[in-house]
């Protein structure tokens, strides 16, 4: 970023990196809370069955998707307040 030095580069950087972690972190936390937790209920195998698999399968993809549709329409959002912010000059 201009206007910074070197050093408040670097501390930015680590700040971001340490964000994204936390933030991936807390998405990995809701797909066990909201996936394994349900789906998964019998520990007397290592190897999960047909209907867990399924079952975590249908749930991560319905996680990546509602994610993904929420990432479409912020980003719609933030576009049109923009755009409204640009016009009211």
């Amino acid at each position: 970023m201009e206007g910074l030095t070197q050093a408040e580069n670097r501390e930015l950087e680590q700040r971001l990196q340490k964000r994204q972690v936390k933030e991936f972190m807390s998405m990995f936390n809701t797909m066990v809370d909201g996936c394994f937790v349900p789906c998964v209920d019998d520990f007397t195998s290592k190897a999960l069955s047909g209907r867990e698999t399924g079952c975590l399968t249908r749930c991560v993809a319905k996680n990546f998707a509602a994610t993904g549709r929420l990432s479409e329409r912020f980003a719609e959002q933030s576009a049109a307040m923009q755009q409204a912010q640009g016009q009211g000059r």
